[in-house]
């Protein structure tokens, strides 16, 4: 019986082949596709900033408009490549937001399951106000480095941090690595954010003067109390810049480049990509200088308790960014460079039908 088994298990592969005829072979069993990120029959509700052009911005900059919620720019085609990844599961319902105030801590509320948007990956940004811990971070997708925009006449002057004395006025948008890492790099703050003794901070309560204290400190996650609204930081020292603190809760990304181009500002500390896109929004007059050496990278927060979906989100980042070997650059260059990713993505899995059996302890496929 043992030795009719054998003859009939080594048979099996040629009368396959056999009875196939030439159109049809027998080959190993085909790659199980992977399981879903999640079960869920409705889209995940994602956020976005809608005035970060060209990372994340919006077809309208009216919030009033349906368009407001049509997303552009590099993170809305790396959501669309991710939608478009076979076995996923995944897809978006897009809304846009326009105040960046703590957007990151959104993901935590109903309203949003996802929230993206140039947003620099910090631990103190997956903290509430009670210091609670409820949101996480996706994989870095996209890499940031702080910059100054100024004018070319300027260039020399104004060509790094440390060359930026009392007389310069830098504008800044309030709760972002870009004011954060400014203020750490011409001194005005240490590296836990806390001014300088003798720093002056004009706000719309009246003018405040820093002891050097945690009551006044400044950090990309948020800033005391004192310091709300802040308008105007005068600097204690001649060898540190002012601080102008732009923009309002509509359209500040636009409008911080607007304020160099009619001297409101002698320069804008900003992440590199924002502040080249804006040189080629200004004209030749204008260049970036002082590249910080610091590298940062943005991701997206979802809840803190969705593990599970954030490593599954994280493992299909990582194939589209070729584990950061793609990034904006890339996408700069060619748009498309996600979905191209996307698509050898989906041809690891087998699209025809395949026939399958199991005899004794092997498994026998054929197309």
């Amino acid at each position: 019986m043992k030795i009719f088994v054998k003859l009939i298990h080594l048979l099996i592969p040629v009368l396959l082949v056999w009875n196939l005829v030439a159109c049809e072979m027998v080959v190993p069993s085909p790659p199980s596709p992977p399981q879903p990120c999640t079960d869920r029959e409705t889209a995940l509700d994602f956020g976005f900033y809608a005035y970060f052009e060209p990372v994340s911005y919006s077809a309208d900059d009216n919030p009033a408009v349906p368009d407001f919620n049509t997303h552009l720019g590099y993170e809305a085609d790396l959501l669309s490549a991710l939608e478009a990844m076979e076995y996923t599961g995944l897809s978006f319902a897009r809304s846009g937001i326009a105040a960046w105030d703590r957007i990151w801590l959104l993901s935590a509320q109903p309203q949003f399951d996802m929230v993206g948007g140039g947003i620099t990956i910090l631990d103190s940004r997956t903290y509430n106000a009670s210091s609670e811990r409820v949101v996480a971070f996706t994989s870095g997708h996209i890499a940031f480095r702080q910059s100054l925009l100024v004018r070319v006449a300027d260039a020399d002057r104004l060509a790094s941090h440390d060359l930026l004395t009392s007389d310069v006025r830098v504008g800044v948008l309030a709760g972002t690595t870009g004011e954060a890492r400014l203020l750490q790099l011409t001194g005005l703050a240490d590296d836990a954010g806390m001014l300088r003794a003798g720093t002056r901070i004009d706000t719309p309560q009246g003018s405040v003067v820093s002891d050097g204290s945690a009551d006044y400190a400044v950090t990309a996650a948020g800033a005391s109390p004192a310091l709300k609204g802040r308008m105007h930081l005068y600097p204690p020292r001649d060898d540190m810049p002012q601080v102008v603190y732009l923009g309002d809760d509509l359209g500040e990304e636009v409008n911080i480049a607007e304020a160099l181009r009619l001297g409101q500002v002698d320069a804008v500390a900003r992440g590199e990509i924002g502040n080249r896109d804006a040189v080629h929004a200004l004209g030749p007059d204008f260049t970036v200088t002082g590249l910080d050496s610091e590298v940062e990278f943005g991701g997206f927060t979802l809840p803190v308790e969705n593990a599970s979906l954030i490593a599954c989100i994280n493992e299909k980042i990582d194939w589209l960014t070729d584990n950061r070997n793609i990034g904006y650059a890339e996408w700069r260059a060619d748009p498309g460079v996600f979905r191209q990713r996307a698509d050898q993505w989906n041809a690891q899995w087998p699209k025809e039908e395949w026939h399958c059996f199991s005899f004794v302890d092997n498994r026998y496929c054929w197309q």
